[in-house]
């Protein structure tokens, strides 16, 4: 049987946290040097503005998850959404993430956001591939952007159009995870 995808809730926290505290502590792919609790994680997923969080499940466990958040604090920016996804390491190669992000990303068009971001810590071949085979285009390499495990590490920014850029754009919508 495949994951199930839907939008995360508070209950969801902790396996949240579960999830991505490896990437904190095992790895250069996050840039945070303590893996955040699953309270931190509940206010992220609150965030203003309200962007969407879903979770990947098998057999009713959490074995991944994929979620937005603002490219940019400037006004400007609210039309862009940066992209995240991150799985247990057993559940890697077995669709979940296109799973999460084929949700994840028409959500993001039809809420009213135009272009959606994702920033990868280089050399990472499997997220490189993840991303550019789901639409994602290079658009820029951050060089020595990030100091972690003692040696200094480049981000690489991929970008994927959602919708043509309208001429007067609306607002963004919140993400309302009980619609």
């Amino acid at each position: 049987m495949g994951a199930l995808v839907r939008p995360a809730t508070d209950a969801d926290a902790p396996a949240i946290a579960r999830v991505y505290a490896p990437y904190v502590t095992g790895s250069v792919i996050s840039f945070e040097s303590t893996a955040p609790d699953a309270d931190e994680m509940a206010r992220r997923m609150r965030a203003e503005p309200r962007m969407p969080w879903l979770v990947a499940t098998r057999s009713d466990r959490v074995v991944g998850y994929a979620y937005a958040s603002p490219h940019g604090a400037r006004a400007a920016y609210r039309w862009a959404a940066d992209c995240s996804v991150y799985l247990e390491q057993d559940e890697r190669r077995r669709g979940t993430a296109r799973l999460l992000y084929g949700q994840l990303l028409p959500l993001l068009r039809d809420l009213g956001y135009v272009t959606a971001h994702a920033g990868v810590t280089l050399p990472n071949d499997a997220s490189v591939g993840f991303h550019e085979s789901t639409g994602f285009v290079p658009v820029g390499v951050y060089r020595d952007v990030g100091f972690k495990h003692g040696a200094w590490h480049p981000v690489g920014w991929w970008q994927l159009r959602l919708t043509e850029p309208p001429p007067v754009p609306r607002e963004p919508r919140a993400w309302d995870p009980s619609a």
